[in-house]
């Protein structure tokens, strides 16, 4: 327990100064380190041809998606060509099709589900050129699609601003520097890096054993602090090339937290009222600019918050109880579940890293999730589905200011009165669009997985019958959804089916959503300002921060109650009734 309340601890003095700091890279206001970045992304804007330009919500998201084509077009050709290019030690083949296709689709949504494993499936080129800089570029387009959100829904400019400009900014001045220091941070702990081809060691046993090398650190400082997940070997963060020491599982999770978390002080700052009609309002502007979280900020990171420790305390629980049929057996159950777990974590770290990864849609794993008990299981699976307990860097705020604005609605229905948010009218074009962004996560997870379970090419995946195949099902599509990327790896998911079907949850999951909220931006960005009056909702307190939590679990249980009823829920009624 020490260890989660230290790790939460850090990631709170470090959320804070990272939130101030992507505000003024988000507003462009000064930083300590312009004099270097502004000389470097001069040169960047000036070989490019970006100009700066402000742009309205339909041209900022034709931008991105046609950006994000080209670079998928681009990393296919790398994947399906790898076996006749350079950098490649260790002669791997190119990858199949379909394979490609997933792969290329999950790296470029953020998403990094893994259908093989990388040490044997993709070269040093294709890992360094294709994965690692997808990593990069989801990342700074999702942060990028956040900034422009933010600014629609502040409202203090007329434009949402530049996407080039802002996925230069986002990755100069945060994602490379920051991942060079957690890079050499993993490397002082014992993570590879090195272009050299794999190892032949003989072991202690006296036996002889193949080891996997490659630029490992490189790619897992951006995996986690971009929210990707993706592992440069198939057991991710459990094997000790990736994740060797508490030490470093800590620094992991600290990269998967940060940015997401200061996104919404971001936001809460963005966001802020402004005042000019007194020097008297001008002060109060001032003390608002030095706030911490600004008010909208601090209600939706409280409610995140709860959501995260409430299933974090589930997980915990659930997996410190122990699994009631191995102790049935004779096993000894009072170090708690340990099956599939690593022993230099433990049920703490475990349950934490399974939580976060998860809450903050990372997809990386130090255990295998397939193991966790019933009711463990169901927390990262029922966060996938939420989608917005923090969620993936910018797009979590995103989702959840969608159930903000749903429980606005609500609430001003309650009261016959027409809902306002952020000083701004919220009318039926909003609603639509806001009840697309909900409706799309879910028909996708359940729409999948019944289609799943109704075919012959969906069922040849699932290697565990009754509930807790269900569950694989359930947790293999509310990953790809979500963006997330993890999964309970019991499928046997590498065929043309799960490819096909997971790569479009992928890419729907991720482009219907972060389109449909550029548009509610662009919407309110053009509507005319209302004035405050007493019987305005108001959102920037206790009550409100209650009344969005319970929005996002009714909404939760009514879409995916009854499939969680029949997986996770029934499997542990069985596991601990018999």
């Amino acid at each position: 327990m020490l260890q989660i309340v230290v790790t939460l601890a850090i990631f709170m003095v470090l959320v804070i100064p990272m939130g101030t700091y992507m505000y003024h890279i988000a507003t462009k206001e000064k930083t300590f380190a312009d004099p270097l970045f502004n000389r470097v992304d001069g040169l960047i804007y000036k070989v490019c041809r970006i100009n700066g330009e402000g742009m309205n919500w339909k041209q900022y998201a034709l931008h991105l998606l046609t950006t994000n084509a080209v670079m998928v077009f681009t990393g296919y050709l790398v994947l399906r060509l790898q076996g006749l290019l350079f950098v490649n030690p260790n002669g791997i083949e190119a990858m199949e099709p379909t394979l490609s296709f997933n792969t290329i689709i999950s790296f470029m949504t953020n998403t990094n589900l893994q259908h093989y494993s990388g040490e044997s499936g993709l070269s040093y080129l294709s890992q360094m050129l294709v994965i690692i800089f997808m990593m990069f570029v989801s990342a700074a387009s999702g942060y990028a699609a956040c900034m422009a959100f933010c600014r629609g829904l502040a409202g203090k400019r007329k434009d949402v601003g530049n996407f080039y400009e802002d996925m230069v900014r986002i990755t100069t001045r945060i994602l490379i520097p920051v991942s060079l220091i957690a890079g050499l941070l993993l490397i002082w702990q014992g993570v590879p890096q090195t272009l050299a081809a794999n190892q032949t060691v003989q072991t202690i046993e006296g036996q002889y054993q193949d080891l996997a090398m490659g630029p490992v650190a490189a790619l897992e400082s951006i995996k986690h602090l971009g929210t990707n997940g993706g592992g440069f070997f198939g057991a991710n963060s459990t094997t000790p090339f990736e994740n060797p020491t508490v030490i470093s599982n800590i620094i992991e999770l600290l990269c998967m937290m940060v940015l997401p978390g200061a996104c919404v002080i971001t936001f809460g700052k963005m966001t802020m009222k402004r005042r000019k009609e007194a020097k008297k309002n001008q002060v109060v502007m001032s003390t608002q600019k030095k706030a911490i979280f600004g008010n909208q900020g601090r209600t939706i990171f409280a409610a995140m918050s709860i959501l995260f420790l409430v299933g974090l305390l589930i997980c915990f629980n659930a997996e410190q109880a122990g699994n009631p049929a191995l102790e049935a057996v004779g096993l000894n159950q009072d170090m708690g579940s340990m099956e599939g777990k690593e022993m230099r974590f433990g049920i703490a770290q475990s349950a934490l890293f399974t939580t976060t990864t998860t809450s903050f849609t990372t997809g990386t794993v130090n255990n295998m999730h397939d193991t966790l008990t019933p009711l463990g299981g169901m927390v990262p699976m029922l966060h996938m589905m939420l989608n917005c307990v923090f969620g993936g860097k910018g797009v979590g705020l995103m989702n959840m200011v969608m159930y903000v604005i749903l429980a606005v609605f609500l609430c001003g229905l309650m009261i016959g009165r027409t809902p306002e948010y952020l000083g701004k009218k919220i009318e039926g074009k909003e609603m639509k669009l806001v009840a697309l962004v909900l409706i799309v996560h879910p028909l996708l997870i359940l729409g999948f997985s019944a289609l799943a379970v109704m075919t012959g090419a969906g069922m040849e995946g699932i290697t565990n019958e009754g509930f807790h195949g269900l569950s694989q099902v359930l947790y293999e599509y509310a990953s790809s959804a979500a963006n997330n990327g993890s999964g309970f790896e019991g499928l046997a998911d590498n065929t043309v089916f799960w490819n096909i079907t997971t790569g479009l949850a992928m890419f729907f999951g991720r482009y219907i959503a972060i389109i449909a909220q550029l548009a509610i931006a662009g919407s309110l960005l053009a509507k005319r300002r209302v004035n405050e009056t007493v019987g305005t909702l108001r959102t920037d307190n206790v009550i409100f921060t209650v009344i969005l939590v319970v929005v996002v679990y009714i909404f939760a249980a009514l879409t995916f109650f009854p499939a969680l009823a029949l997986g996770p829920i029934a499997e542990h009624l069985v596991l601990w009734m018999s």
